[in-house]
């Protein structure tokens, strides 16, 4: 009964607050009430009136409510915009709550109003230190007022303005762990495209600092990144990746709630992309970024410390006739050779199969990007609504083996028999753990862009790129199990560095090129076995172990085998994993 009363008791003091509210009450007499009551702040009545006020001017910016006094236009009355910047450092909650709700509500009324709330600053600090207020109520509808505010570009350059971001990231970090900790994701049909949505059981607060955070992150430019507070971007970025974890893991097994299936879980706007870009745009700053190696100590790991190797090299081979530059160490582990420290992190070293999961499992797709490209930030926009997905077969990996007399490609996925269904085919977890499958019957795993997944590789990369003046290097990785073919024959518009990392590789390359060396980005068929034929006449064998070093030109038709070595060590004897660096050639090299 004591439950039932004081719920009855709610809804009169409701109903009558709404019939107050509704009486005969203008703006002109809302501001005059308002500035009564704070002139006489010490008299008993002074916050009551106040509250009632608000909430009546509150009601005026929802669109067709029924107890509304009065309606306003396209602007807020300027004595009543006046008064908000006092309202929202009153020593009253509730009436710090409510002066930030009329704010929000104002910004997303009409574009003018969001102006004039932007506009005035002492309005939008009001909203900022508010957010770091003690009491959640305040804090909540603060954070809400901040991302009504941020729906224009003048409200988010003027949140900016007045470090906005920096109160909502040092706010988050002072958010339980425990809040944290319990993510869903929630999947929304829109007009048949699945939006994944990230949300928070239970805590509400955590949900909106995340929004605003990563919808203003989002809208920085390089200038703006660099500028941050240090310490405190690296500790909101070490939030960030461990939600992401964490989501990428229930991506994978596609754990997802259909909204309105959990009623403790609150959906923010938050799209998975979203946190993929504020992941990637908080490390475009001067102590994340990736430092290449300097083009000496590459040529040096490469042609050895002989310069004359080197002019010898561009003399006598570049895009003239492969080479092979043999082993320089009997180790590839010494800390002189670029390629040391990504041997290491592999660690293969009994059952390969075993290592592609988790290498698998722990990456998302990389997308295109043209070599001239040089504004990040551009690119980030134009393909921000891909960014974070998993990784696509035929675009970031392939699982093939060239089979049969013919010596054509099989791949383990086949595609889809209906050439009108395009849709990109995401490896979730089952996908990935038939790649070790698929790698056991004698499949190659070939996984592309290692430039952007591995910080060493990308330094690597970069470093030959310097050294050969061209815009880019990219990277594939290719683990073939013993006694197997991956690629079918065919040759590259680019020229090729193969590193042998682990195993040995028979190499089969035609001594001549075609009739004209082909130009980046042609046609994939016009690269394919059936254009060069069956034959290898003419052709020279290289036996690559781990640690050489093998160029091929462009243009040159090439193929590769795994073969076995007697006595090897392990089990491991036979099966070759190296990498390939594509130095895309542009003129003044022709």
């Amino acid at each position: 009964m004591g439950n039932r009363g004081r719920k009855k008791r709610r809804l009169q003091r409701t109903k009558s607050n709404q019939e107050w509210c509704s009486s005969s009450l203008d703006a002109n007499t809302i501001f005059a009430l308002i500035l009564a009551a704070i002139c006489n702040s010490n008299e008993p009545y002074s916050e009551s009136v106040i509250k009632r006020c608000l909430n009546s001017l509150r009601l005026s910016l929802i669109p067709n409510s029924q107890y509304a006094a009065f309606r306003l236009h396209q602007t807020l009355p300027i004595p009543i915009l006046s008064l908000l910047p006092i309202l929202l450092n009153s020593k009253c909650d509730e009436i710090v709550s409510r002066s930030t709700e009329i704010a929000g509500a104002a910004s997303i009324f009409s574009f003018e109003m969001n102006e004039q709330i932007a506009l005035d600053g002492e309005i939008v600090k009001g909203l900022i230190l508010a957010v770091g207020a003690s009491n959640k109520m305040v804090s909540v509808a603060a954070c809400n007022a901040v991302l009504d505010l941020s729906t224009t570009s003048l409200g988010r350059e003027r949140l900016l303005e007045f470090s906005a971001l920096e109160h909502l990231m040092f706010k988050y970090l002072q958010v339980p762990e425990s809040s944290k900790r319990l993510v869903s994701i929630c999947s929304l049909d829109k007009g048949g495209d699945i939006c994944l949505r990230i949300g928070v059981k239970e805590d509400d607060l955590v949900v909106l600092l995340l929004n605003a955070a990563i919808t203003l992150i989002n809208t920085y430019d390089i200038d703006q990144l660099e500028n941050m507070p240090r310490k405190l971007s690296e500790a909101f970025s070490v939030y960030l990746k461990e939600l992401w974890a964490e989501v990428h893991n229930q991506m994978l097994l596609r754990n997802t709630v259909k909204f309105g299936q959990d009623e403790h879980f609150n959906l923010s706007s938050i799209r998975t992309n979203n946190l993929a870009e504020s992941i990637f745009r908080l490390s475009i700053n001067a102590g994340h970024l990736t430092t290449p190696f300097p083009f000496e100590v590459v040529k040096k790991s490469i042609f050895g410390t002989r310069e004359s190797s080197f002019e010898n090299f561009i003399l006598n081979h570049w895009e003239v006739s492969p080479l092979l530059v043999r082993s320089l160490s009997k180790a590839l582990n010494e800390q002189d050779d670029v390629f040391s420290s990504f041997v290491q992190y592999l660690n293969l070293k009994k059952t390969v199969s075993s290592f592609v999961s988790p290498l698998l499992q722990g990456l998302v797709s990389c997308l295109p990007i043209d070599s001239d490209e040089l504004n990040i930030l551009n690119f980030l926009t134009t393909v921000r609504n891909e960014l974070g997905c998993l990784i696509i077969y035929g675009q970031d990996i392939r699982v093939l083996r060239t089979m049969g007399h013919l010596k054509e490609e099989v791949h383990f996925f086949q595609e889809s028999s209906e050439p009108c269904i395009k849709a990109p085919h995401f490896l979730y977890i089952d996908d990935i753990l038939k790649c070790e499958d698929a790698y056991d019957k004698g499949y190659t795993i070939a996984l592309r862009g290692m430039e952007f997944r591995f910080e060493t590789i990308a330094a690597i990369a970069d470093g030959l790129a310097s050294l050969f003046g061209q815009p880019s290097v990219g990277v594939n990785l290719y683990l073939t199990p013993p006694d197997s073919q991956g690629l079918a024959r065919h040759y590259d518009d680019h020229c090729v560095f193969v590193c042998q990392l682990f195993g040995t590789k028979q190499w089969t390359i035609v001594s001549q090129p075609i009739v004209s060396l082909p130009r980046l980005y042609e046609p994939l068929d016009s690269l394919h076995s059936s254009k060069i034929g069956n034959s290898m006449a003419g052709h020279t064998q290289f036996l690559l172990r781990e640690g050489d070093i093998l160029y091929i030109p462009r243009g040159f038709p090439h193929e590769a085998c795994t073969v076995a070595e007697s006595g090897g060590p392990d089990e491991t004897t036979g099966f070759s994993l190296h990498l390939t660096l594509a130095i895309e050639v542009e003129p003044p090299f022709e």
